[in-house]
């Protein structure tokens, strides 16, 4: 794929390479009609500004792009390293940005990654990215999806089930006798949040009896689940939900805390909690948290690994799913 120069976009737009290097560099040198002129014509053709020209011209960039959720997520630094183990194997690196689930930085970091021409992106997505993703692969640049599958298959991906774990974190507090299940998590335009909800409610909708509150979050950290499980830990214990399904470990941990905040509600005698992800410290927490356990590091590993059988593909090269089942582990938070 022949990439637009600097010259093809002076020409289009009529002007010298100095002015499109000025516009590039030093707006502030050029008019707003020519600044205007030169912009419309790097976006008929497909323009990027190439900050690893002198890598490229030695040959294809080495350099792999990832952007997680929320790198503090113990999750995320688990896949991290085994992207970047199976790329180290293959003599590539991996450049890593941290969205904290916010849109507007995912863009950002996408932004950065085709400016330095990566060999491509592996993506844990915050929402609809699709046309974002698609413009990247027409310039040359694949895209695997991390944690989380496209609606119509247009990417590869690599995740586990969230629909069958979240209805199997459920079905187990069910099994446990509990009947009034809280959810904790959100906000639900993050795909892995709104499936393991769905799961959740698949549970519910088969016992008799069983209900589902849904408490939902702004984010996925410790801090949100301690306000959650600190709101549960002042209603009248009537009022309260005999188990809790926290949508990451990282609310898990932080409902636990507010639950038992100066000894108010025992776990899980009195509310039985479990989380996803089984991230290392959650065996650690002052009460061994149950989850659902997703193969990390392997999820990180698989993803780079077809990453680069698509970039290395001529074309026709056919998208791949591959799901991993999830592993319901169990602990004290549920079984004390």
């Amino acid at each position: 794929m022949v990439s637009a120069s600097v010259k093809d976009v002076a020409a289009l737009a009529g002007v010298s390479v100095g002015t499109v290097s000025n516009v590039l560099n030093r707006p502030e040198k050029v008019s707003v009609e020519v600044t205007a002129r030169v912009q419309s014509a790097i976006d008929k053709l497909g323009f990027v500004r190439n900050d690893a020209a002198r890598q490229l011209r030695a040959g294809m960039s080495h350099s792999i792009g990832l952007v997680v959720l929320d790198s503090a997520n113990p999750f995320f630094t688990d896949l991290a390293r085994g992207a970047e183990d199976r790329a180290a194997a293959e003599n590539f690196t991996v450049l890593v940005g941290n969205s904290n689930e916010d849109a507007a930085r995912e863009s950002a970091y996408l932004d950065l990654f085709e400016q330095q021409r990566v060999r491509g992106v592996l993506l844990s997505p915050v929402g609809n990215v699709i046309p974002r993703l698609e413009q990247l692969r027409r310039r040359g640049i694949p895209t695997v999806l991390v944690d989380r599958q496209t609606e119509n298959m247009s990417f590869s991906s690599v995740a586990v089930d969230d629909l069958a774990g979240g209805e199997m974190a459920v079905a187990h507090l069910l099994s446990l006798g509990r009947r009034r299940i809280a959810f904790v998590g959100g906000p639900e335009s993050i795909r892995q949040v709104a499936d393991r909800l769905s799961g959740a409610r698949k549970a519910i909708d088969a016992v008799a009896g069983a209900t589902l509150e849904v408490i939902a979050t702004e984010s996925l950290t410790v801090l949100s689940g301690r306000a959650a499980g600190e709101s549960i830990r002042f209603r009248p214990e009537a009022e309260r939900p005999d188990a809790i399904f926290a949508a990451n470990d990282l609310l898990a941990v932080g409902v636990l805390q507010g639950l038992m905040l100066l000894g108010g509600v025992k776990v899980p005698q009195e509310i039985a909690l479990i989380g996803y992800d089984d991230i290392e410290f959650a065996a650690a927490a002052v009460v061994p948290l149950s989850s659902i356990r997703q193969p990390s590091a392997l999820i990180g590993s698989t993803a780079l690994e077809l990453l680069l059988r698509e970039a290395a593909a001529e074309d026709g090269f056919q998208p791949t799913q591959v799901v991993f089942p999830p592993e319901l582990i169990v602990r004290a938070s549920t079984q004390g």
